[in-house]
């Protein structure tokens, strides 16, 4: 991420305008979507065990057998510009450390 985009990020605020998931979800931007469900909500404290579980599931679908790299973003310092919980399962190439 560029610096400019983690500064954006950082300043980002939460707000009830709409974002880029808001917008998938209604489909007005189209979007390849690998998995779907209504079970995610904050108030779930054993949804993010059913999200990593998903995101194997996913990640095998996709051919990532060689490994993978779950990430939540969460809160401002943590880069988090979409405030909701969703995770991103990056893989495909080999992941440098550290991150970021």
């Amino acid at each position: 991420m560029a610096t400019s985009e983690k500064e954006a990020a950082l300043s980002a605020v939460p707000s009830d305008a709409p974002t880029i998931f808001d917008k998938i979800i209604k489909k007005e931007i189209p979007a390849i979507v690998v998995y779907e469900d209504d079970k995610a909500e904050e108030r779930h404290v054993e949804i993010l065990g059913y999200l990593l579980y998903v995101a194997k599931i996913v990640a095998k679908q996709q051919g990532l057998d060689d490994g993978f790299r779950v990430v939540i973003n969460d809160g401002p310092k943590g880069c988090q510009s979409v405030y909701h919980l969703h995770i991103h399962l990056l893989g495909g190439r080999q992941m440098e450390w550290p991150p970021g």
